[in-house]
């Protein structure tokens, strides 16, 4: 049976100095999505209720809006992953993406209907796909093998940092501007053109990408032939979490719904965000030492509390406290999960994997954020979160089998 970890791993004897030891192309990566998602966290905080109020947007089409959006993030990153493996330049295709977000941060504020909105998010999200693939490749690149948990970690940390700070300026600017949404989202275009100055100025290619470029690949049969079991386990596995957990929309929708005032609705953002960016580096660094599917099943049990929390809440504060359980699962599965991508994948076909990766994970979500919508529509908003603690458990009851099979078998799951 398949192992979920990669062959070989190279030990690790100490968490101690992971910080200074990470190379500082990794930093400045962390600081280029810290200050990209200041402004696109800020923009998706108030973007649900904008759509909801001022445009009269019902909660299926914003499930709708939200999940074609994610699905045409992952079906770019496919070509995006693809491309950069080809011609071996993962940061210009990197740059191209972050400027594309950056340019469709002032639509936001301009729009007058729903159609403004779901073009901009669509572009919006075709940059996050151009960018996401070739990123996640530089960080595998730029990392040494044994700290690349931690390399993912520090990244999705410092993302997590701009994904509180967001939502954070949001209900400052919310209350210094009365509650005048669309001046607020102008608040988010300087961070964002501030994200893409970084990663122009700052941000080195490695040279082994130089040597590497005469060996070209695109995705082939014969290439994707290389593409081994274990890392479509990791695919699989990846799609499962995805469906399990449809988009963060749905938790701004609830903090309104149990009362939570317009203004402040963004708190809940923050919450999730200040949990997601503690426990992101841990967990990622824990991914260098520990069983990847001990962490992966106590990333779905968190989900599990964080969706029955939301279910049964009738107060803002119980449904801050199952934020704070969502952005704690998300520290424990997607640095995880990036990394295993990394571990599993040929190096001169990492940018394809990440592709392959998030097309098949952003079509889950489309599929989860549609049923998400539809559920809430037709019987309540519990319902969505009920459906989602249910097939997070299924998938956890699906891990503990297959972990009970490999050491019947004798063979073990990590490494």
């Amino acid at each position: 049976m398949t192992s979920l970890q990669p062959s070989n791993p190279e030990p690790i004897s100490s968490n101690k100095g992971f910080y200074r030891k990470l190379p500082k192309g990794i930093w400045a990566l962390g600081f280029v999505s810290m200050f990209m998602d200041i402004s696109s966290e800020l923009v998706h905080s108030l973007l649900p209720i904008l759509m909801a109020t001022t445009l009269g947007a019902s909660v299926v089409t914003i499930g709708i809006v939200e999940g074609f959006a994610e699905a045409a993030a992952a079906i770019t990153k496919v070509f995006s992953g693809v491309i950069s493996d080809y011609f071996q330049k993962r940061k210009f295709l990197a740059v191209v993406g972050y400027g594309l977000a950056a340019i469709t941060k002032p639509i936001f504020p301009l729009a007058t209907s729903i159609g403004w909105v779901f073009g901009a998010r669509f572009v919006d999200r075709i940059g996050k796909g151009i960018r996401g693939a070739p990123r996640d490749a530089l960080v595998a690149e730029i990392a040494p093998a044994q700290l690349r948990g931690a390399a993912y970690g520090l990244r999705q940390a410092l993302d997590s940092v701009g994904a509180f700070v967001g939502p954070l300026l949001a209900v400052a600017f919310m209350i210094w501007l009365a509650n005048d949404i669309k001046a607020v989202l102008w608040v988010a275009v300087l961070p964002a053109f501030i994200a893409v100055f970084l990663l122009i100025i700052v941000v080195r290619e490695p040279e082994s990408l130089n040597h590497a470029a005469a060996h070209r690949n695109l995705l082939t049969f014969n290439n994707a032939k290389r593409l081994r079991l274990r890392y479509w386990l990791v695919v699989g596995l990846g799609a499962v979490f995805t469906l399990a957990r449809f988009s963060e929309a749905f938790l701004i929708l609830r903090a309104q719904d149990v009362g939570l005032a317009i203004g402040y609705v963004p708190v809940i953002m923050i919450v999730m965000n200040v949990a997601y960016s503690i426990f992101a580096y841990p967990a990622g660094a824990a991914a260098d030492r520990f069983s990847a599917s001990t962490l992966l099943l106590c990333g779905l049990g968190i989900l599990v509390t964080a969706d029955i929390v939301l279910a049964i809440a009738t107060s803002p504060g119980i449904a801050l406290l199952g934020s704070a359980f969502w952005g704690l699962h998300m520290a424990f599965t997607q640095g995880l999960l990036s990394k295993l991508v990394a571990d599993t994948a040929p190096a001169d076909l990492r940018g394809t994997a990440f592709g392959i990766f998030n097309l098949i994970s952003g079509g889950a979500l489309l599929l989860a954020s549609v049923i998400a919508g539809s559920l809430w529509s037709m019987f309540g908003a519990s319902a969505t979160f009920i459906a989602g603690a249910s097939f997070a458990a299924f998938a956890a009851m699906g891990l503990l089998l297959y972990r009970s099979n490999v050491r019947t078998t004798g063979h073990r799951v990590d490494t």
